[in-house]
């Protein structure tokens, strides 16, 4: 390769998982299968501890080349190539602590990535940790694992000591050193982005000949932009824009940025007779929420960024929909479908809601809860992000 640069082919936020009696854990390995949308010849790799209360010891790293293919299916087992397992170290050792916070980015590893590959990042904590820092994602190409014991080495992870897992645990970017004109594309959002379209965008990447964008997905569940819940009932919902999009949005390589939030914002409030973490003074005006969605134009201005934006999925049927929440949401569409401050709209909206009944989703796209997409209506959602994004 002639001329290289550091670009990300991998990457999530980083948000609070829920508190449970059991959230620490003590002599696991997490084992994650990632796809590299494009070739390289070193990688490096963040731990994020930006959500934990206190430090974390990982006590070994190793990348590996997957003995699977992630696009099509990964066994329990989650093989990998035994001549291919490789350190990761930060400044030469292999354990690193990174305090509550923080994150650390590892030394770069030298280490021959071909194009449509997966790789496995194998994480062992020996000690007691809490696990405290992560996001829940799911689709096609989001699922990790966990076993018993250091398994960093293994080529299979044993099948009685291990389980399946879709929380993505401290590791929250890969980057790799390619060729310049390879480039990144960030999804930012809530749950509807935090679930499988920007998998279904990578997919059509693969299916559709793009080879030099990856699609890095920065999206937690519940996060609203304008408001966080600062109590342990609904901390795992995330924090709101401010806290996270200077932490999350940095990204090598990027020069996209597809944003798609705000529904949370509408549809969270209930009022304390209800609910006590809920006050109705949460709900913004749409002059508020709009102000928010700017701010996010204008940070994002500030790295260079071009930006698109989606509209709001369709909310009826949802468990607190109400006419206002549905005119609210409308307010909120047309200003992003009218704005000049953005590069381009995405109609996610238009594309997904019934042409009889716009306020809900079309035959087959409802997942059933009203709110959330169906798989074929995030495989929508993929189809119609502009092309000459893509390229």
């Amino acid at each position: 390769m002639n001329q290289t640069k550091w670009t990300s082919m991998w990457g999530n936020a980083v948000s609070i998982a829920e508190h449970r009696p059991e959230s620490y854990a003590k002599n696991i390995t997490l084992r994650y299968p990632v796809y590299a949308p494009f070739g390289g010849e070193a990688l490096r790799f963040t731990f994020d501890n930006y959500c934990g209360s206190e430090s974390v010891t990982i006590t070994k790293a190793t990348v590996s080349l997957a003995a699977c293919d992630i696009t099509e299916k990964v066994g329990l087992s989650c093989p990998i190539s035994a001549d291919t397992v490789t350190d990761i170290t930060f400044s030469d050792e292999a354990s690193v602590t990174i305090s509550a916070h923080e994150r650390v980015v590892s030394d770069a590893v030298s280490f021959s990535v071909p194009a449509g590959a997966t790789l496995c990042v194998s994480i062992y904590f020996s000690n007691f940790t809490l696990m405290q820092s992560a996001v829940l994602i799911t689709g096609p190409l989001s699922k990790g694992y966990f076993s018993l014991g250091d398994e960093t080495g293994s080529m299979e992870l044993p099948l009685d000591t291990t389980k399946t897992t879709n929380w993505f645990y401290f590791l929250s970017n890969i980057d790799i050193l390619t060729s310049t004109e390879n480039h990144a594309v960030i999804c930012y959002g809530d749950s509807i982005t935090a679930q499988s379209w920007p998998d279904y965008l990578a997919l059509r990447l693969k299916q559709e000949g793009y080879s030099h964008t990856s699609v890095i997905r920065r999206a937690a569940s519940g996060t609203r932009v304008l408001r966080q819940y600062d109590c342990i009932t609904y901390d795992s919902y995330g924090l709101k824009g401010s806290n996270r999009f200077h932490h999350e949005i940095p990204t090598a390589g990027a020069d996209t940025l597809i944003i798609q939030q705000g529904i949370n914002d509408i549809i969270h409030p209930v009022g304390t007779d209800i609910n006590p973490f809920r006050p109705m003074s949460d709900l913004p005006t749409a002059t508020e929420l709009i102000d928010g969605l700017k701010w996010y134009v204008e940070q994002a201005r500030n790295y260079d960024y071009k930006v698109y934006m989606g509209t709001l999925l369709p909310i009826y049927g949802w468990r607190t929909y109400a006419p206002f929440r549905e005119d609210l949401k409308n307010e909120i569409n047309e200003w992003i479908r009218s704005t000049k401050d953005i590069d381009g709209c995405i109609d996610f909206d238009m594309a997904l809601r019934d042409e009889a009944k716009p306020a809900a989703f079309r035959d087959g796209y409802d997942s059933g809860d009203h709110l959330h997409p169906s798989a074929s209506a995030y495989k929508k959602m993929a189809e119609i992000v502009p092309a000459s994004l893509l390229k």
